[in-house]
């Protein structure tokens, strides 16, 4: 085939990442109109090192926040040294640097939290005193709502190496994203998938993001990866995510699901100690096209008022 254009493909370097971008790159070519034999050619991946990755023994609110994450690639996207990003939706900041946008939302993954242990089934079956492995400010909160008992263990590093922790005995138990797992052929693993109604997952979670410069949103290619339930669900979510503000330093969980022209949102916040928490839900009737604003405009509302509900209390304070 004759290339013109081919689309670069900005990712990070980690297995789960690399899987998820090889997805994506694979419907990237073929919308093109490449075989599989010219993949590469069509949709060559560019992997880029982000300060996230390199950093991998603080909390991310010790170092700069989810940001770090992206911060690399969408720089490379501004520069034009790629055209276009592919992302964890749940690592991509409420707000989006001027000049970039999230262009398409292909079809979610499972967004529940998966639980991994040795030594029980369940958060509730952890004995009085377990450590659970975390680096996440939601599972901490969520988790310690549920058993104050519990010892958190600041448990960072790609899904590899959370799990080798695991088997070393750094945790009794640890939490991790059931879509990352999925992808990567480890989704046999859990013991147990937490309720996402009990405890909402990180807004986005699950969903992966094309981001792209705001001149390429309306590229022809992008229309093969659009998924429309997904993107209004989590338009909710990620309404929320920027009414509450969050960071690595507030612990919010969002879960919102489409069900005929019914939209249903969940939005969580709890004080980092896990003993308070604000919940808020609700729902709106969809049109038959389009429905992000709507989406995003529930979000909004709800995520405001869990935010006038939990005020400064939500804010992990820096020491």
């Amino acid at each position: 085939m004759a290339l013109q254009h081919p689309v670069r493909i900005g990712a990070r370097g980690s297995k789960l990442s690399l899987a998820q971008s090889r997805m994506m790159q694979a419907r990237i070519a073929a919308a093109l109109g490449a075989g599989p034999e010219d993949v590469e050619l069509a949709a060559p991946l560019v992997v880029i090192t982000t300060t996230g990755d390199r950093i991998q023994d603080r909390r991310l609110l010790e170092i700069g926040g989810k940001a770090l994450f992206t911060k690399e690639i969408e720089e490379a996207l501004l520069e034009g040294r790629i055209d276009c990003a592919v992302h964890s939706l749940k690592d991509v900041p409420a707000e989006l640097p001027a000049g970039l946008v999230l262009s398409a939302i292909p079809e979610r993954e499972d967004p529940r939290d998966a639980f991994l242990s040795h030594k029980a089934t369940s958060i509730d079956d952890l004995p009085q005193g377990a450590r659970l492995g975390t680096a996440s400010m939601r599972r901490q909160a969520q988790a310690l709502h549920r058993r104050p008992d519990l010892d958190i263990v600041m448990l960072r590093g790609n899904v590899d190496t959370r799990l080798a922790k695991l088997e070393a005995g750094e945790a009794d138990a640890i939490l991790l994203a059931l879509s990352g797992l999925n992808r990567l052929g480890l989704g046999h693993l859990p013991q147990s998938l937490l309720d996402p109604v009990e405890a909402p997952p990180a807004p986005g979670q699950g969903a992966l993001a094309i981001e792209t410069r705001i001149e390429d949103a309306h590229a022809p290619w992008l229309a093969a990866l659009h998924h429309r339930p997904t993107e209004i669900a989590v338009a909710a979510e990620r309404g929320a995510l920027f009414a509450l503000e969050g960071s690595c330093r507030t612990a919010i969980g969002a879960y919102s699901w489409v069900e005929g022209r019914k939209l249903s949102l969940l939005v969580e916040a709890l004080t980092p100690d896990g003993a308070k928490r604000f919940r808020r839900e609700g729902s709106v009737e969809l049109p038959h096209e389009g429905g992000e604003a709507l989406a995003r405009a529930l979000g909004l509302e709800l995520g405001n008022a869990v935010r006038i509900d939990g005020g400064e209390l939500l804010v992990l304070k820096a020491e």
